[in-house]
């Protein structure tokens, strides 16, 4: 098979959550002119499966003819001496910061194993990013609007414009508890904040996207529907958006950002801390 130009394998690697790879694989790789086929393998913690994980790698190696990307986050020695003989290109992305820090700090670090993630059921922040998250999914597309005093932020908008991965994402990195509410065709005639929302309305901010991607995704999902339609798109929203500005609820338009962006913007926007662990 001959190699195509401009296209790799890419694989995100780690004897964790593969978070840190995936991330920092985003940001480097999106500098770069490629089309890119994406695997993430979480916990390759013992031999076995950083070898099955080698296989794989040589394997797509041997069928593009050209070797694959690999960002790994390993620091048991015999795991990460397998990964790195994979016939691929591998950036170790602990190293790349770890390496100029221990020279500028004078201090010799102690790798271990899921350091980074903080985990343990004594460790409050590792709880509170559980419960986020599960406060997060029951108030996911207006499933309730029960407990909404607990809400870091409310998250309004048409249907399909980003919420729910928007939610899921400030919840499970940031441990932001999100609730977002859609607005469908039956709300259009008499737009307004939902009355339980009312009261809460300075945890509110708006998701609007260009109606061309929005047609785009709803068609995806329900061909040739009078809700993918270009018009219902449209319509649905310039009304929403003309309620934002109405009512003074800040929003953004999410067509060119990815979840990351959207979710670091809107924390800048509201002010909100980041909850990390």
């Amino acid at each position: 098979m001959q190699a195509k130009l401009n296209f790799r394998d890419v694989f995100y690697i780690s004897d964790a959550t593969a978070i840190t790879s995936e991330t920092l694989g985003h940001v480097v790789l999106g500098q770069f002119p490629l089309e890119i086929n994406q695997t993430t393998i979480p916990f390759v913690e013992n031999v076995e499966r950083a070898k099955n994980v080698q296989k794989l790698i040589n394997q797509s190696r041997e069928k593009h003819q050209q070797q694959p990307i690999v960002f790994y986050s390993i620091v048991i020695p015999e795991v990460k001496q397998i990964i790195e003989e994979c016939d691929a290109l591998t950036y170790d992305v602990l190293n790349l910061l770890v390496e100029p820090l221990k020279q500028d700090l004078n201090l010799e670090p102690k790798p271990k194993l899921q350091r980074s993630h903080g985990i343990g059921k004594n460790n409050s922040e590792y709880m509170d990013r559980i419960a986020a998250i599960e406060y997060t999914l029951a108030h996911d597309d207006g499933i309730s609007l029960n407990n909404l005093e607990q809400a870091d932020i409310i998250l309004l908008g048409v249907s399909r414009c980003g919420k729910t991965p928007t939610s899921l994402y400030l919840a499970m990195q940031f441990g932001i508890r999100a609730v977002n509410y859609p607005f469908i065709a039956e709300d259009m005639q008499r737009l307004r904040l939902p009355e339980a929302i009312e009261p809460f309305r300075y945890k509110v901010f708006g998701l609007t996207i260009e109606p061309e991607r929005l047609h785009t995704i709803r068609h995806e999902r329900l061909a040739d529907s009078e809700y993918a339609s270009q018009a219902q798109c449209e319509s649905e929203l310039e009304k929403v958006e003309s309620m934002f500005r109405r009512e003074a609820i800040p929003y953004l338009n999410t067509t060119s950002l990815s979840v990351e962006e959207i979710s670091t913007r809107l924390l800048e926007m509201s002010g909100l801390k980041r909850k990390m662990c």
